[in-house]
């Protein structure tokens, strides 16, 4: 799974072609760490790019740019634009139905 520097995105904007599934994850987060194998699992089940932005750093500036309040959060683009998102619930995470959601949108796309 690919990793997104914070110079991959411009505003709201994911400078690539296609559909991308991008997590947003923190190192300190124990629902992060439980999620990502599901993200890196969907990375290499179909013909669509998943990556993650770690957002470990409280004043990294995606947590403002894309507006997260809870990690992990999952935000799908399709060629640059932002078409959706499922955030964690606080104390919870991200769900199996969450999991299913994102491959769903992203499996259309």
């Amino acid at each position: 799974m690919e990793r997104l520097e914070p110079d991959a995105f411009e505003g709201n904007r994911l400078r690539r072609p296609g559909t991308w599934a991008v997590g947003f994850l923190a190192n300190w987060c124990p629902f992060c760490r439980a999620f990502s194998p599901k993200l890196e699992a969907l990375s290499k089940s179909g013909p669509y790019h998943v990556a993650f932005a770690d957002v470990s750093d409280e004043r990294s500036p995606l947590w403002d740019v894309f507006g997260i309040d809870v990690v992990p959060t999952v935000v799908v683009f399709r060629d640059g634009a932002a078409i959706f998102r499922r955030d964690g619930r606080l104390g919870r995470g991200l769900s199996d139905g969450d999991f299913n959601a994102i491959h769903d949108v992203i499996a259309r796309s």
